[in-house]
Formats: structure tokens, sequence, C-alpha cells
């Protein structure tokens, strides 16, 4: 019997940790790295079983993708972004799929979430031109989707529902100019840079509409919002962040002796306070995220369908853990010391690491608002975040 998914990420991790400061220093994964996560099917855990993928469940997805993340965070983020916007493939014919996902070698997809570039309507297809921003994963992609609304005769394109036509155009990479713009401190290793088109042809069979593609595949893990599906594996990577980051607090304050201060870090009251809330908080962080994921999947298998409710309880699940996984980190960080402030020490990853993740949409303070609108009675039916 083969290996589960958790197994292989497990596997995988002894792998990815003597990495993480290349990946750091690279900017990217190393070639060998993101061929042995691409051989063993990371990349495609979340593709449908009618292309011959796993449609793996969204519980044991978020652990496998927390599992990675204790490993290294932007091996984790990479593999996440990749495989969830991978889902597109339900919402496209199987031979359309197929040829993007499946029939090329260790096959991802590097997108963009802005609809920065322009789509000229042309007989068969579109000509597609721009410079699209935050494509993770781009160094390594065999198809980068640039993401623009459609013109055609000189006029936006409007869908039946009145909304503009824009979708995502899956251009093979050498078609592609990879722009290095990944100039960060924190998740260096995900390879977020710009790419840019010029006059590039997509034909109609490789587009798929951005936001609402009626789909092909029925399946519960088809029925959740995307960003929700992102949200669920950037919340566990901000765990796991958080998680790292206690297990090398622990390890240092048992060894480093206080400045001017007798006795071991860990003999501090204070100190010892800051890793029983830290523990405590990343439980309770946990908790929220795996049960509301389970809680929700089981309702969303059962009935087909997801409600306002659970989406808010998710959006809630995601924020939530993000923002706790903040906090722990600068706890520690701060308890730490001079020790922290140095490359060579991982709390200084961890805390780089963590603030460039909560910047991302996901952690939003504003989610906050959202969530209490809904359980007010207010409306929130027609935001994206959920």
């Amino acid at each position: 019997m083969p290996p589960s998914p958790l197994e292989t990420a497990r596997k995988l991790a002894a792998q990815i940790r003597p990495c993480a400061a290349t990946i750091e220093a690279d900017r990217e994964l190393p070639a060998p790295l993101f061929e042995a996560l691409a051989d063993a099917g990371l990349f495609h855990l979340l593709l449908p079983r009618a292309l011959g993928c796993p449609e793996l469940d969204l519980p044991t997805y978020v652990k496998v993708i927390a599992e990675l993340g204790l490993a290294d965070a932007s091996t984790a983020w990479t593999v996440n972004q990749c495989s969830v916007f991978a889902t597109y493939a339900a919402r496209m014919p199987h031979a359309a799929a197929r040829a993007i996902w499946i029939d090329t070698s260790r096959s991802i997809v590097a997108n963009t979430p802005l609809p920065t570039a322009t789509a000229i309507a042309v007989p068969g297809g579109y000509r597609v031109t721009g410079r699209q921003g935050f494509s993770t994963g781009c160094r390594h992609a065999a198809w980068l989707a640039a993401q623009a609304p459609v013109t055609e005769n000189g006029q936006p394109r409007m869908l039946d529902n009145g909304q503009p036509d824009t979708r995502y155009f899956f251009v093979p990479a050498a078609q592609a100019t990879l722009l290095d713009t990944w100039q960060v401190r924190g998740m260096r290793g995900t390879g977020t840079h710009h790419f840019a088109v010029s006059d590039v042809f997509v034909p109609e069979n490789r587009t798929v509409l951005v936001t609402y593609p009626p789909s092909v595949e029925t399946g519960p893990l088809y029925q959740f919002p995307r960003t929700l599906l992102f949200g669920s594996g950037d919340a566990a990577v901000a765990l796991s962040v958080a998680r790292a980051g206690l297990d090398a607090f622990i390890e240092l304050a048992c060894t480093k002796s206080p400045r001017s201060q007798s006795g071991l870090l860990r003999d501090q009251v204070l100190a010892q306070a800051d890793v029983g809330r830290a523990e405590s908080e990343l439980r309770a962080g946990s908790a929220l995220l795996h049960e509301t994921v389970r809680e929700v999947w089981s309702a969303v298998t059962a009935r087909g369908t997801i409600t306002l409710d659970e989406r808010v309880a998710m959006r809630m699940a995601i924020t939530h853990p993000i923002r706790l996984a903040v906090q722990i980190v600068d706890t520690l960080y701060n308890a730490a010391g001079a020790s922290a402030i140095y490359e060579s020490h991982p709390l200084q990853r961890y805390f780089q690491d963590v603030h460039v993740l909560s910047q991302h949409l996901q952690g939003r303070l504003a989610h906050y608002a959202l969530i209490g609108r809904h359980w007010m009675g207010l409306s929130v039916d027609d935001d994206t975040s959920f």
C-alpha cells in the first residue's frame, strides 16, 4: 500500500529541513526539492479523481500543509498556493485540465491574484498583455496564469449576471518573462515574483472564469470558496511557524544565561509564563482551525453545499489563528532578547516569516469586523472573503 499524503509529507520534511537556509538565501525551492515534492504528488493533492489524482479531503490536506510548515514555511506556502489554484481544474473540461496539470511532467501553475493584464478577444481566443504580481513558485512553473478582464470590440465583455468577464489565461512559462521582484525579509523561499506577458495568444480552451466558472466536478472539496481553501492552508503554515518558534525558544531558554541575571532563561518566571501562554494560544488556534475545517467538511459532504454560517466560521478559523501565530512569535522573540536578532538563530527567520505571512489578505484584521457584522445580523453575503 502506498504511503498516505500525511506520511509522505512527514518523510519529505526530513529532506526539507536541511534545505531551509538555501531556500531562504536563493529565494526559491532548490530544484531537487521541488522535483521531490512534485514526484510525490504533493502539488496534485486537490486535483480531481477524474484526472487520476487524490481529490484529498480538506481536513487531511490542512494537516499535510501543517506538517510541511514545521519543516519550512516557504515550502509549505508554495505547495498550498499551487495546490489550491489547481482546483480550477475542477471547473475546466477534463482534456484542457489534463493538458495543463497532468500531461506536462511536474507541472504546476503559478498565478496572480490581480487582474492587471489586458485580454483582447480575437478569433479562437485572446491576445494577452500585462505585468502580473505575486506569482508564488513561478520559477518552477510550467504555466503562468495571467488574469485579465476581457475586452471585445473595444468594450468590456460582460457575463449574463452583469459582472465583467474576467478570466485566467494559461500561458506556457516559455512565453512569459519572470521579473525579479521578490525582495523581501520573510517567506523569501516562496519566490513570489512578478511576471509579464506581451501579446501572447491564448486559445479559448486554455482559459477559465475567475469568479463564476461552472463546476465540472461535484465533490465537496469544490463547494468551498477558493479563498477559504487558500486560507486554511495559510493558517496551517502560520501555526507551524509559531510551533517551530516555540520549540526554538525552549531550546534557547534551556541553555542561555541572560546578561546581568543569575540562572538560565528558563528559570525566569516571565519566561515560564510566556511559554505557558504561547502553548495555550497555539493549542487554541490549532483546535479552532482543525475542528472547524473538520466540522464544515462533514456538513458539506453530507449536504453538498456550504452555508453562509459555515463560510463565516471558516473565515474566523483562518484569520484568528494567523493573528495568534503573530502574537506567539512576537512574545517569544521579545523574550529571547538579543539572541533572536541574528540571522543564525531560527527565531529571526520565524519572526520575519510570520510577519510577511500575516500581511497577506487572509490575515487582515478587517476580517474580524466582517465576522462581527454577520453575527450581529448585518449583511456580508456579497463579501468575497467568505
